[in-house]
């Protein structure tokens, strides 16, 4: 093979960026690992509890950690260097509309509108809902087991919150995945519903039996814990403020088209405003698809948070893996 074709294997080209989320564990503020030497990431199926988010746009990394040099000696010469407070944040645009890009994008709380009840008082963030049917013992990710005669409330298409009642408990709530923080817990002590209005175990009904419905996708949080019940959601609804702040494991992946492909891996994203513009900060950009056509794309932007690393113990905000194409030259 000449040294041209081997040197053209070394440019990395790609047409867009792909990103997985997946959730830290709030209390211990464990991540979610990404290993670039496992070999068992299928980009096409990421294995739980990574989630697909699709496509992304405008994507940019920013590091501004200032290194600063050590100076010595009768002229002041440099001697050594170090590196002061870090920062490193990422921008993009999400193209795709789903719960947690929603979730993402906004930073704080993110909500489920559940289905209401008749004569429920209006709410911007949804009144009170109609009562949830409770799940049986050995319900799974995937299909939730109830009551004979229940299972025709939820038909095929049906989205549902599945979680447990909230019992006046005060901090992180949602089953597998911290859906928001309570520190009073008589703000919310009226509303048993709410773990279920904040959860990000939801999921779209695909089959109906007569005691079991198998969900499209598994729970994001895994399986329903005991004494959860599932309540039809409607909509999901953010908003401007609030006082919780989410943080999630990412991966962008530049898949391929020719040369090897590019990973950037965030052991702890946690989202801040999103791109800069005028002084201000964009919550939506319109993408021109034909005109008058225009999609509605997400921004979201994030800062990094710190990872030890276990290898050496040093302090990471983030990966940056290669794959080499096949015989591309290693320098």
């Amino acid at each position: 093979m000449s040294t041209s074709a081997l040197r053209a294997a070394m440019v990395p080209v790609t047409r867009q960026m792909r990103a997985y989320f997946a959730p830290v564990n709030r209390e211990t503020e464990t991540p979610t690992i990404f290993d670039p030497g496992s070999g068992a990431f299928p980009f096409s199926a990421p294995p739980s509890p990574w989630i697909d988010l699709g496509w992304i746009e405008n994507f940019e990394r920013s590091y501004s950690t200032p290194t600063n040099a050590v100076q010595s000696g009768a002229r002041s010469l440099p001697a050594a260097q170090f590196r002061g407070p870090l920062e490193a944040r990422v921008d993009f645009s999400f193209v795709e509309w789903g719960k947690l890009q929603m979730a993402l994008s906004c930073g704080s709380e993110h909500m489920n509108v559940l289905a209401p009840m008749a004569g429920s008082a209006p709410s911007p963030s949804g009144g009170t809902p109609a009562a949830g049917i409770a799940v049986l013992p050995g319900s799974t990710a995937s299909e939730l087991m109830f009551g004979p005669g229940t299972t025709s409330a939820f038909p095929v298409g049906t989205l549902l919150a599945v979680d447990v009642d909230y019992q006046q408990q005060t901090g992180y709530v949602g089953s597998g995945i911290a859906g928001a923080y309570v520190s009073n817990a008589a703000a919310v002590k009226w509303d048993p519903n709410y773990v279920r209005r904040v959860t990000f175990n939801v999921g779209r009904v695909a089959e109906v039996t007569a005691n079991s419905i198998l969900l499209a996708q598994a729970l994001p949080g895994g399986a329903p814990a005991n004494g959860a019940s599932a309540q039809e959601v409607v909509a999901f609804v953010d908003r401007e403020g609030g006082s919780f702040f989410q943080e999630w494991s990412a991966l962008f992946v530049a898949e391929e088209e020719t040369g090897g492909r590019v990973c950037f891996y965030y052991p702890r994203l946690s989202p801040s405003p999103g791109a800069k513009t005028s002084g201000a900060f964009l919550r939506e950009r319109l993408l021109d698809v034909a005109k008058p056509l225009s999609a509605i794309a997400l921004e979201a932007g994030f800062i990094a948070l710190p990872f030890v690393d276990t290898n050496d113990g040093q302090v990471v905000l983030c990966y940056r893996s290669y794959f080499p194409a096949a015989a591309a030259a290693a320098y």
